[in-house]
């Protein structure tokens, strides 16, 4: 799947509920896993491949091993716990990464791929990941947390970069 990037309206764009988990749906939860991994990345927001609905795809056991993508339809973070320093990126955010601040421990509720109530508890990497897929379907990105002087370094670097790209 394509994956849009910033700076593309598409991903400020508010996402809007899933109202019913069908076909398509589950074509999508798909196609988001197989673009999670072939990536490689540990989370995907469907935002991201262009569709704006509040549907995640996440990963965070280990590279190695047997897959287990999970599936979060519909999420809310209803508790929030102490905080954590993580170095993030993103693939909509090209050739960056940053430490940002965020909950250490989240409780968030949604549904599966199959309908079913979620209710999740979740800390540390996982913690970090769920709140920077969710921030994705409110259209927010990871660099909106960081410093505006960085997040202007930022983006003269993508500008130099796009004109590069523009140039060939």
């Amino acid at each position: 799947m394509k994956i849009y990037t910033y700076p593309d309206p598409i991903l400020r764009e508010v996402s809007r509920p899933v109202e019913n988990i069908d076909e398509n749906t589950q074509r999508l939860i798909d196609s988001m896993a197989e673009t999670m991994y072939s990536a490689p990345c540990i989370g995907i927001a469907a935002i991201q491949v262009g569709e704006p609905v509040r549907l995640i795809v996440y990963d965070v056991s280990s590279r190695e091993g047997e897959r287990n993508p999970k599936v979060l339809i519909n999420p809310e973070i209803i508790e929030t716990e102490d905080t954590i320093v993580y170095s993030e990126a993103c693939l909509s955010v090209v050739e960056f990464s940053a430490d940002v601040e965020r909950s250490a421990r989240v409780r968030i509720k949604g549904i599966d791929r199959h309908g079913n109530p979620l209710d999740i508890e979740a800390e540390d990497l996982e913690a970090v990941c769920l709140q920077h897929e969710i921030d994705h379907l409110n259209g927010v990105l990871f660099i909106d947390h960081i410093s505006t002087l960085k997040r202007s370094l930022y983006k003269k670097k993508l500008k130099k970069i796009m004109e590069r790209q523009a140039s060939r």
